[in-house]
């Protein structure tokens, strides 16, 4: 059995993806990050960095249980559990090189872009502006990419496919402003299209669903997800 450690967010999208297509048996635990309970110490116990997702699997190697923190290291530790999504052995530079592509560039990237536009103060017009120019020159590296080849790695769908899909789902916040943000980069609207139509990623959305988590936007919120720009209280 999984624990799946969850906030409906890009990054934990990405490992719901990957639970749903191959049918492992999970649960759900909510982590609710407006809350700030990614900052518990049973949270933190699990990933010290406090972010989700994580996963401990019941049944790890040996045995024993294993805990397992980072989308990426969850994709790939799960794709050798399971012998399912790792593409074809001689496309495992090309699998690995992408994947950290995607897990130091495209999704910091995007992530930034979404927090310089949507929740920072007004006035940061440098900061909006780097961030949303390197998101869109990490999309085009993408879009060059499939212009080329069918998935991510070459002719199979893999978890480097799953990792990118958690977060060009959000391009709309990414790329805000515009009304048809994939319209630029024809060549991941029809790689984006073909994934999110797959049965397991309609599943995949609807993770978490059934939990309510806290909106963020409030002062209280705004500590829990980026305690880091408030100082520590005085003693």
């Amino acid at each position: 059995m999984i624990r799946f450690y969850f906030h409906p967010t890009p990054n934990p999208a990405k490992v719901a993806l990957f639970l749903e297509e191959t049918g492992l048996p999970y649960e759900i635990v909510p982590v609710d990050t407006a809350k700030g309970e990614q900052h518990l110490p049973a949270f933190r116990a699990i990933n010290p960095n406090g972010k989700v997702p994580a996963i401990v699997d019941t049944e790890g190697p040996g045995g024993g249980e294993a805990r397992v923190f980072d989308s990426t290291a969850i994709l790939l530790y799960l794709a050798e559990k399971t012998g399912r999504f790792g593409g074809d052995p001689k496309d495992r530079p090309e699998l690995l090189s992408w994947l950290l592509f995607l897990a130091s560039g495209l999704g910091p990237f995007s992530g930034q872009a979404v927090h310089f536009q949507h929740a920072a103060p007004e006035g940061l017009g440098y900061a909006v502006n780097r961030y949303r120019r390197e998101a869109e020159r990490h999309y085009q590296v993408l879009d060059d990419l499939l212009a080329t080849r069918p998935y991510v790695t070459g002719a199979d769908y893999t978890i480097a496919d799953m990792s990118a899909w958690g977060w060009i789902g959000r391009a709309s916040r990414v790329l805000k402003g515009e009304d048809d943000p994939l319209a630029r980069f024809p060549h991941i609207k029809r790689w984006f299209a073909e994934i999110d139509a797959r049965p397991a990623a309609a599943r995949a959305r609807e993770v978490g669903k059934d939990h309510t988590f806290k909106a963020s936007g409030d002062e209280a919120s705004r500590r829990a997800l980026f305690p880091s720009n408030y100082p520590p209280a005085a003693e």
